[in-house]
C-alpha cells in the first residue's frame, strides 16, 4: 500500500472502483470483495495505530471482529459496518482513543458504523441474556488482532450459550420471524417488496443459517446441502436466487443513494434497464424483471418455510421414527400433523398419489411435509398425458378446488411444487407474471388463487355476514363448480403476448384445456363465456349510465340466462376484491348490485316487461301530489311539469319529494346543498339545487376537489324553469370527526366560486403542484380519448383514460363547457393505474356530437389540459360496443 495515502483514502478509492466494476457486471463477488476491502482498512489502521501499542496487547489481548452482514461477508453498497472491539480482560481507558482513531474516519466518509467494546466475559454473559446480541455474535468473523481471543469467544458461545439455550433461541427466532413477516408482509405478493425483511427476503436466508447453527451445528452455508437439509439442486437454486436478490439490493442502494431495501415503484424501471431486461412477448422490461425477482423470492420463501418447519418443529433426531403414524389412505400417512408418502416407491407404483396427497391436504387441513413436497417435485415426470386426462385426477382436482379455505393455500402449494403447471401447462405463463401498475396488487398467479379463495368465502358466508346475499345467490347455482374453474382460469390469457385482450385469449385457452380433459361442450362454453365476460359487468356498472334502459337491455342480450348472470356477478365481485383495494369499494358494490338486479329482471321478464315510461311518470305524479311537502296544489303541479322526463323516469318518488323541499329552500339563494350519509357505506350523496348557468358542474367539481372530496359519479338534471339539480356521490371524508366542518367549508367555497370571489383554477394548480411533489408514481401509460355515439340513443359518451391528479375532473368539465357541451351524467372509475372519466353529453342545442369537426375539437380541448398532455395521446374515434373490452 502506498505510504503517501491514508487507509481511509485507499478504502474510498477501492470502493469506488469496486462499485464501478459491479455496475458494469464485471464483479460477480461484490459482497465478498466489499467486505475484504473493509478488512484491509481495519488491518492497515490496526497496524498503523498510535494508540494500540500503548494498550499492552500482551497483557490484555484484543481483537477486531466483524459482525452482522459484514461478518457474513455480505456487505452491500450502503449496508452498516458492524464491528466488535473485544478485550480478554477489562476494557482499558485507551479503548476510546482506538475507536476514535479507527472508526471516526469511517463516519467522516458517510458510512454507518455500529460498534461495541466489550470484554470476553461480558460478551458471553450478554449473549446468554439477550438473543439479539447472540444473533450478531453468531455471524462474528475475525478481522485483525489476537486471533486466539476470537477462537475463545466462538468456543464459549458454542459450548456455554448455544448448547444450553438452543431450544429457547430457536423459539425466539421463530417468534421474531412471525412478527417480522407480519410487519413487512409477504414479498412474493407485493409489487413493492422489501428485499431484506419481507417474507421471501434475505433475512429469511439469514434465519435459516442462525437456526441451522443452533439446531444442527452447521458452520458454513454449504452445510445445508452436505448435512442433507437441502438437495444439491435446491442449494444450487438457493445460491442463484440469493445472488439475484442481492444484486438487485445493491443496485437499489446505489440508485437511491442510501440503505434502501423497499423496492419502490420509482426505482423499478431503472433497475430493469440496468439489469439488461428487454420487452418481450407483450411484457414490459420492468414486468419481466419483477417476475424474475418474485420467482427468486418465492423460491427463497419456500425453502425458508420448509427448513423452519422441520427445524423448529423437530424434538430430536429420531423424532419422525418414534412419532405415531396414521395412514389416511393407501400410500399417504400423517406424522406430526404433516403429510408424508409412505415411501418413494409407492409413488412409482401409484402415480395418482401425486394429486391425492394435495386432496388429503385440503380435506384434513394439514400441510405437506418438506419431504413430501420434495418428492412431488422430483416425480413430476410421471404427470404424463394419461395422468392429465384421468377422470379420477380431475375429480381430485375439483375436490381441492371446492374445499373451504384453509389457513394455508393448497392450490398455492401445487404451484410451488410444480404440480399445477405440470397438470395444466397453460398456467406457466401467469406464474410470477406482473402487471406493472398501482391497481393490481398481486402477481397474476397469486391473484387467480385469491379469486378462488374469495369465491369460496362468498359461498360459505353465514346468515349474519355482510356477504350473506352472495351466499344466497351461490346456493341458487346449478353448477357452482364451473364458477370455481372460471375463477381459477379467468386471467390465464395474461400469460400470452399481452394484457390488452386477455379475456378473449383466456376464453380460447380455456376451451382447449377443458376439451383436452374431457368436459362436455355445454360446460366448456359456460366456463369460456365466464372468462370472456369477466370484466363486462364491472365495466358496464362503472362506465355507463345504468339508468339508461338501452344499456341494461344490451347488457342482458350479451348474457345467455340468469344462471350465467349469477355466476358472472359472483366472479366479478371475487375478481375485484382479489385485485386490490383500488379495485373494490362500497360504491362499486352498490353499482354492480343495482346492475345485477336490473339485468336479472329483464332476463326473467323479457325486454318489454318494463312498464311504459308514461305509466311510470303518471304513477310518480300521483305519489308526489299526495306527498307530505309544503308546496301544494297548482304550484306543485306546475313544478312537476317543469321537471325533465329523464329526471322523472329515473328518480324515485321519495327522492323527488326531497328535491321539491330543496327547491323550496332555494328561494333567492344561488344554491342549496344537502348531504346524506349512507348507513354502512363509505360514500356520501351530495345534492345541489341551484339556478342553472353554463359551467356550474365544473365549478362544483372544482370546489369538491379543493376540499379533498373524491367524486365517484354525478347525475345532472335541468328542469324547464332553469333549475339545476346535480346529484353527486362522493367518497366519505377521511377525517370523520371534522366532516361537518368540511361541508360548511364546501358551502362557503362554492358560494365564493359562483360569485367570482374564488379563483378555482389558481387554487387547484397550487394543489396539483403540492400533489406532484409528494407523489412516487410509476411511469405513465398513454392517455386515451374515446368518443362513442352508438351506445346511447340520446347522448354522446366521452371516455377519457388518464392518470389522476387533484382538479382533473374540474379541468376536463371546464374544457367540455368551453366546447359548448352540457354534461348529463358523469362516472369516475379506474382501469389499472389510470382513472377513467366517462361523460354523457349533448351540445347546447340538445343534440348529440357526431360531426367530425366537433369530435376533433373536443379531443383537442381535452388534449390541451397540461397534465394529460405530458404523456403521448392515444385516441380512438371508434364507437364502443358491448361487451366493453378495453
Amino acid at each position: 500500500m502506498s505510504q503517501s495515502k491514508s487507509p481511509i483514502s485507499v478504502l474510498q478509492e477501492k470502493k469506488e472502483e469496486l462499485i464501478a466494476r459491479f455496475l458494469k457486471g464485471d464483479e460477480p463477488s461484490f459482497l465478498e470483495r466489499h467486505a475484504e476491502i473493509l478488512d484491509d482498512y481495519f488491518c492497515e489502521s490496526f497496524a498503523r495505530s498510535s494508540v494500540g501499542p500503548r494498550m499492552q496487547v500482551e497483557k490484555n489481548p484484543y481483537v477486531i471482529i466483524a459482525l452482522g452482514g459484514y461478518g457474513r461477508k455480505e456487505q452491500c453498497v450502503n449496508s452498516d459496518v458492524d464491528v466488535l472491539l473485544l478485550f480478554k480482560k477489562k476494557i482499558p481507558s485507551q479503548a476510546k482513543g482506538l475507536v476514535k482513531e479507527i472508526l471516526y474516519p469511517l463516519w467522516d466518509i458517510g458510512l454507518d458504523v455500529g460498534y461495541a467494546t466489550r470484554s470476553l466475559k461480558e460478551c458471553c454473559k450478554l449473549a446468554s441474556q439477550d438473543f439479539e446480541v447472540l444473533t450478531s455474535l453468531i455471524d462474528a468473523r475475525f478481522v485483525c488482532g489476537i486471533s486466539i481471543l476470537y477462537s475463545d469467544l466462538m468456543e464459549q458461545l458454542k459450548g456455554k450459550v448455544l448448547r444450553r439455550y438452543a431450544r429457547a433461541y430457536i423459539d425466539w427466532l421463530s417468534k421474531r420471524n412471525h412478527a417480522r413477516h407480519a410487519r413487512f408482509g409477504d414479498s412474493t405478493y407485493l409489487l413493492e417488496p422489501n428485499l431484506k425483511e419481507g417474507l421471501g427476503g434475505l433475512r429469511d436466508y439469514h434465519t435459516m443459517l442462525w437456526v441451522g447453527r443452533a439446531r444442527y451445528d452447521i458452520s458454513e452455508p454449504r452445510d445445508l446441502e452436505f448435512l442433507g437439509h437441502l438437495s444439491h439442486d435446491e442449494f444450487d437454486s438457493l445460491c442463484k436466487a440469493l445472488s439475484f436478490i442481492t444484486t438487485v439490493r445493491n443496485r437499489l442502494h446505489h440508485l437511491s443513494g442510501r440503505r434502501c431495501d423497499q423496492l419502490y415503484f420509482e426505482y423499478q424501471v431503472k433497475l430493469a434497464k440496468g439489469l439488461g431486461f428487454k420487452q418481450k412477448n407483450g411484457q414490459q422490461a420492468v414486468e419481466r424483471f419483477l417476475g424474475a425477482l418474485h420467482g427468486r423470492m418465492e423460491f427463497l420463501k419456500r425453502q425458508h418455510l420448509m427448513f423452519l418447519s422441520k427445524a423448529v418443529g423437530a424434538k430430536g433426531k429420531s423424532a419422525r421414527r418414534k412419532a405415531p403414524r396414521r395412514a389416511v389412505t393407501h400410500g399417504i400417512e400423517v406424522i406430526h400433523d404433516t403429510l408424508y408418502f409412505e415411501s418413494p416407491e409407492v409413488i412409482l407404483d401409484k402415480p395418482y398419489l401425486l394429486i391425492r396427497i394435495f386432496e388429503q391436504s385440503a380435506f384434513l387441513g394439514l400441510p405437506l411435509s418438506v419431504e413430501a413436497s420434495r418428492l412431488v417435485n422430483e416425480f413430476l415426470y410421471l404427470v404424463d398425458e394419461k395422468f392429465k386426462r384421468s377422470r379420477s385426477v380431475i375429480k381430485s382436482f375439483e375436490r381441492i378446488l371446492a374445499t373451504p379455505p384453509r389457513t394455508f393455500s393448497v392450490l398455492n402449494e401445487m404451484f410451488n411444487t410444480g404440480m399445477m403447471t405440470a397438470l395444466i401447462p397453460e398456467m406457466k405463463g401467469i406464474v410470477n407474471r406482473i402487471q406493472y401498475d398501482e391497481y393490481h396488487v398481486y402477481p397474476v398467479d397469486k391473484h387467480s388463487l385469491r379469486t378462488v379463495e374469495t369465491l369460496k368465502a362468498l359461498r360459505d358466508a353465514g346468515p349474519e355476514s355482510p356477504d350473506a346475499s352472495y351466499a344466497e345467490i351461490f346456493k341458487e347455482l346449478h353448477q357452482p363448480m364451473l364458477l370455481l374453474w372460471a375463477g381459477l382460469f379467468h386471467d390465464v390469457g395474461k400469460g400470452g403476448l399481452g394484457h390488452d385482450d386477455h379475456a378473449s385469449q383466456g376464453a380460447q385457452i380455456v376451451r382447449h384445456i377443458f376439451k383436452r380433459i374431457g368436459f362436455i361442450d355445454q360446460d366448456i362454453e359456460t366456463i369460456s363465456l365466464l372468462v370472456l365476460h369477466h370484466l363486462f359487468l364491472i365495466h358496464t356498472a362503472t362506465r355507463r349510465d345504468i339508468h339508461d334502459e338501452k344499456i341494461v337491455v344490451q347488457c342482458a342480450r350479451n348474457l345467455r340466462d340468469t344462471e350465467h348472470l349469477k355466476m358472472l356477478y359472483l366472479l366479478t365481485v371475487a375478481d375485484s376484491r382479489a385485485t386490490g383495494p383500488k379495485a373494490w369499494n362500497d360504491w362499486k358494490a352498490v353499482l354492480l348490485k343495482e346492475l345485477f338486479f336490473k339485468v336479472r329482471h329483464i332476463l326473467n321478464k323479457g325486454e318489454l316487461a318494463t312498464p311504459a315510461a308514461t305509466d311510470v311518470v303518471d304513477n310518480k305524479k300521483k305519489e308526489v301530489l299526495q306527498g307530505d311537502v309544503s308546496l301544494r296544489g297548482k304550484a306543485l303541479e306546475t313544478l312537476f311539469d317543469h321537471m325533465s322526463p329523464r329526471y322523472l323516469l329515473y328518480t324515485p318518488s321519495k327522492e323527488i319529494l326531497r328535491h321539491v323541499e330543496l327547491y323550496q329552500r332555494l328561494g333567492q339563494e344561488p344554491f342549496v346543498l344537502e348531504t346524506q350519509v349512507n348507513p354502512g357505506r363509505n360514500y356520501r350523496t351530495a345534492t345541489i339545487c341551484a339556478k342553472d348557468f353554463p359551467g356550474l358542474f365544473s365549478k362544483i367539481a372544482g370546489v369538491f376537489t379543493l376540499n379533498n372530496l373524491d367524486i365517484l359519479s354525478a347525475q345532472i338534471y335541468t328542469w324547464r324553469n332553469h333549475i339545476a339539480l346535480d346529484i353527486f356521490e362522493v367518497k366519505a371524508p377521511p377525517d370523520r370527526l371534522f366532516e361537518d366542518e368540511i361541508w360548511v367549508r364546501v358551502n362557503k367555497d362554492l358560494s365564493a366560486a359562483l360569485k367570482g370571489g374564488l379563483a378555482l383554477s389558481a387554487a387547484l394548480d397550487h394543489k396539483v403542484r403540492a400533489y406532484q411533489s409528494a407523489q412516487r408514481r410509476i411511469p405513465r401509460r398513454p392517455d386515451k380519448i374515446i368518443i362513442d355515439n352508438e351506445s346511447s340513443d340520446f347522448f354522446t359518451i366521452i371516455e377519457i383514460y388518464t392518470h389522476d391528479f387533484p382538479g382533473l375532473l374540474y379541468k376536463i368539465t371546464d374544457a367540455l363547457f368551453r366546447c359548448k357541451l352540457d354534461i348529463w351524467v358523469s362516472k369516475i372509475g379506474t382501469k389499472a393505474d389510470q382513472v377513467v372519466d366517462v361523460f354523457y353529453v349533448r351540445d347546447f342545442d340538445g343534440q348529440k356530437v357526431d360531426s367530425p369537426e366537433q369530435v376533433a375539437a373536443i379531443k383537442e380541448a381535452i388534449r390541451q389540459i397540461s397534465t394529460i398532455h405530458q404523456a403521448p395521446s392515444q385516441e380512438s374515434t371508434e364507437c364502443a360496443s358491448f361487451p366493453v373490452t378495453l
